[in-house]
């Protein structure tokens, strides 16, 4: 059962064929029937697949080949949803790593796309199909007796609320305030989680950039200085931390859940944020109610291993200690050294010796290789390479899937 101590964080790079059909749908203006794109995507995904079966991978995805982008489609299928087209400024903490990094000149903001809710929210199955079909998609490549592994990357509940200002995520007329619409999307949110477990989903990680930008000082120096914020960044941490628990809190106790605190990894390799883990670890690794944290530790700009100190007995970390954003191939005992180290701060928190906390600890790159659809600075080879080294080196310190 999830987590594996070999894994991969969700997309992967993509085949060139499917770059391919996907330009002519957005340039040509065709439909996705016409392009041929379910055949294509079909094959892409079923290829994949057999790359992370090869490699001895054990929470198979679809690569996310079904997404141009790492959030997917969720959003636009929750009831009561707004597509927001040319939004001013006006409407974004400037202060949001995305913001800051997607502004453009003449104070309009582009930060992919991005909805606001326009009335109440609510899930409608018929309507909310990307999750559920991308996860069929995924089983009918893997025998059934291991659906229960496979694993579907979702984007955070609090995707589409953190970037606007202070009552900005939803209408006057939808909500009065962040409670009741947080009480909304956590009822869309469990709506959806149940519907996946029915289909034999098991094993659930959040994608949530977010929570990863608590860490960063100047987000924290930005909500502090802006004068429209109701309460304080902690306050906001626990709101989020509440919406979460409210999310999963009545699933079954065999769907995994994991969150994966995303610095960001756009086009070309570029991050969105950095700060230590230490301001944050504590309130989020007691309160949050996941199975597992998905944390990434490819560079400095994470900080140390210290933090994993606050990791309870009854959670799990997944370190991401090796990078997507350079095609250069780390070095296999520093790496294996450096699992040890997180090994030795989770058995110091927790009064265990080093070998009983390697039980509650894997390894995984530190992202997707592939967040966007293209333009990433690794090839297919180093991908490879760097999912060979996470397999090898899991099989030497842990010699189990």
């Amino acid at each position: 059962m999830a987590p594996f101590r070999a894994e991969q964080l969700g997309s992967l790079l993509r085949p060139e064929e499917l770059l391919s059909v996907r330009a002519a749908i957005r340039d040509k203006g065709i439909s996705a029937e016409e392009a041929g794109l379910p055949a294509v995507e079909k094959k892409a995904v079923g290829e994949v697949i057999k790359l992370q079966q090869d490699l001895g991978f054990k929470a198979i995805n679809s690569g996310e080949y079904n997404r141009t982008r790492f959030w997917g489609l969720l959003w636009d299928e929750i009831e009561g949803t707004i597509r927001l087209q040319d939004a001013d400024a006006s409407l974004f903490r400037l202060y949001h790593p995305d913001v800051v990094s997607l502004i453009e000149p003449g104070r309009k903001v582009m930060p992919g796309e991005s909805v606001i809710a326009g009335s109440k929210l609510s899930h409608n199955p018929s309507k909310s199909r990307s999750n559920l079909s991308e996860l069929r998609l995924v089983q009918a490549f893997v025998p059934e007796s291991e659906w229960g592994n496979i694993k579907l990357t979702m984007i955070a509940p609090s995707w589409f609320h953190m970037r606007y200002k202070q009552g900005r995520a939803y209408t006057k007329e939808a909500y009065a305030n962040d409670a009741e619409y947080f009480a909304d999307v956590s009822q869309v949110y469990h709506a959806e989680l149940k519907m996946l477990y029915e289909a034999g989903l098991r094993n659930v990680q959040f994608d949530d950039p977010g929570m990863a930008y608590f860490c960063s000082k100047d987000f924290r120096k930005g909500w502090e200085e802006d004068k429209d914020n109701i309460g304080t960044w902690e306050d906001l941490l626990d709101a989020y931390i509440k919406l979460y628990n409210d999310s999963i809190s009545t699933l079954p106790a065999d769907f995994h859940t994991g969150i994966h605190l995303c610095r960001g990894n756009f086009v070309g390799g570029r991050h969105f944020s950095e700060g230590a883990y230490d301001i944050i670890a504590k309130k989020l690794f007691e309160n949050l109610k996941v199975n597992t944290f998905y944390l990434e530790y490819d560079t400095e700009r994470a900080g140390g291993f210290e933090p994993l100190r606050y990791l309870p007995r009854d959670k799990n970390v997944v370190v991401g200690v090796i990078s997507t954003k350079v095609p250069q191939l780390e070095d296999k005992e520093t790496t294996k050294e450096r699992l040890y180290r997180a090994a030795d701060f989770v058995a110091e928190g927790s009064g265990q010796t080093r070998e009983e906390a390697l039980k509650r600890i894997c390894i995984s790159p530190q992202c997707g290789f592939s967040t966007h659809e293209s333009g990433y600075p690794l090839t297919v080879d180093d991908e490879k390479k760097k999912l060979s080294l996470v397999r090898q080196i899991a099989d030497e310190i842990w010699g189990e899937p």
